[in-house]
């Protein structure tokens, strides 16, 4: 089949087909731009925080309305901690301070140098005086965890000027803090700058830790853990690891068991690590559902404009076919040639959105600091249109294809 007619009749009635390209096009832009967003998004929301078996991971927090003093809190504390492990099913508990993805926590300025003007970064600030890398069962790739003897205890509302001496840090942290260091075991880390900073030596690496906030660039592992005991009246949170499947009956049984052995009124929180990840990725998943419902609307409309278009064209070429039927062309030329017809309309708008798909990528990676936009995403959006395209205009085509001479011909 010749093209030169096909583009001679393009070019009498062009307006329905510029209106199909621009829909292609624009559609094409925002499709692929779209699912990129979605898979970052997902991305984001699926990446590991560096405690593992997440599923089995949950955390009280205690709050006694009547405060003790420090050595009251700390037998508490101690009392509360083997009530927990009493629990039928649990592994590991561990006292801590704050919980990753939480969005509830502290966090420290730390830098390499005392002397240093300006901050290295902001890391997250974990102390527990338990083994926060059983608990959590962190990966250590460098060093050790602490040992008993590092473990410092502080009271927070006298005691203002004692420090833990080591500290471990994520990957993350350590290569922001010494890029251009091999190792940085051994090296003291400075919480703070000045003169008052203190210090900390390096005793450990980890893989991974998210921060509290779960940031989505990289400092949302930038995380330190450091060995302490901290009471200062605001209560205390339980970090606890149950066994495989027992997660949900050791919640429940662990807080019935720290009811029961609080000597006053108590007041407590249970959380899951799964309902802090849930929480903190709610507002991206809704986007990425979002996207994708405005993708599907977006597929659909498409193809509803190139169905009504060729619709129109067949109606309008009624006779035309009929005389070309007459003249002795078969269904499959008139099938052919709707084909191909809308084949180049959607090659037009194919082109025009792959362009415009790169502009729209170029502005949200100036202003949002987005990734730029794979070449997958084009090369699948243009065979998801071009398939869309046929697929479209096969029913108003093969109608067109059905019609007779004499019906086609015969005057209204």
């Amino acid at each position: 089949m010749e093209i030169r007619p096909i583009l001679s009749a393009l070019l009498r009635s062009k307006t329905g087909a510029i209106l199909v390209a621009v829909q292609v096009a624009i559609s094409l832009a925002i499709l692929s731009n779209a699912l990129h967003i979605v898979e970052i998004r997902q991305g984001v929301a699926a990446r590991p925080s560096g405690m593992q078996d997440e599923g089995s991971l949950f955390y009280l927090r205690v709050r006694h309305l009547d405060d003790s003093d420090h050595n009251g809190q700390l037998a508490l504390q101690k009392s509360e901690a083997a009530t927990l492990r009493a629990v039928a099913g649990v592994t590991s508990v561990a006292f801590t301070n704050q919980m990753p993805m939480s969005r509830s926590g502290s966090t420290n300025s730390v830098a390499a140098d005392r002397k240093q003007v300006n901050e290295s970064a902001n890391a997250s600030f974990y102390f527990s005086p338990e083994s926060l890398v059983k608990t959590w069962n962190l990966k250590i790739v460098e060093g050790r965890d602490f040992t008993p003897d590092e473990v410092i205890e502080i009271d927070a509302s006298a005691d203002r000027d004692n420090f833990p001496k080591s500290v471990i840090v994520t990957r993350a942290l350590a290569k922001k803090v010494w890029p251009n260091d091999a190792s940085p075991l051994g090296k003291t880390l400075f919480f703070g700058t000045g003169e008052d900073a203190n210090g900390a030596r390096v005793v450990g690496v980890i893989e991974r830790l998210q921060t509290q906030s779960a940031q989505v660039d990289e400092s949302g592992e930038y995380s330190t853990i450091v060995p302490m005991r901290l009471t200062n009246g605001f209560g205390t949170i339980f970090t606890v690891r149950a066994e495989p499947g027992q997660r949900d009956r050791v919640m429940k049984e662990a807080e019935e068991a720290l009811r029961k052995a609080a000597p006053r009124p108590v007041l407590l929180d249970v959380e899951s690590v799964d309902e802090d990840r849930t929480d903190r990725y709610r507002a991206d998943k809704a986007l990425s559902w979002m996207l994708i419902t405005v993708s599907v609307l977006l597929l659909m409309i498409t193809a509803s404009g190139i169905v009504g278009m060729a619709s129109l064209w067949v109606t309008q070429r009624r006779k035309q076919i009929g005389v070309r039927r007459a003249l002795g062309a078969r269904r499959v030329d008139i099938l052919r040639y709707f084909l191909t017809e809308n084949f180049l309309i959607t090659s037009c708008g194919v082109f025009g959105g792959v362009m415009l798909a790169l502009g729209l990528n170029h502005l949200l990676v100036s202003k949002l600091e987005m990734t730029r936009l794979p070449m997958g995403y084009l090369f699948a959006g243009a065979g998801l249109f071009w398939a869309l395209g046929v697929a479209a205009v096969y029913g108003p085509a093969w109608r067109a294809a059905t019609i007779s001479p004499a019906m086609a011909t015969r005057s209204a």
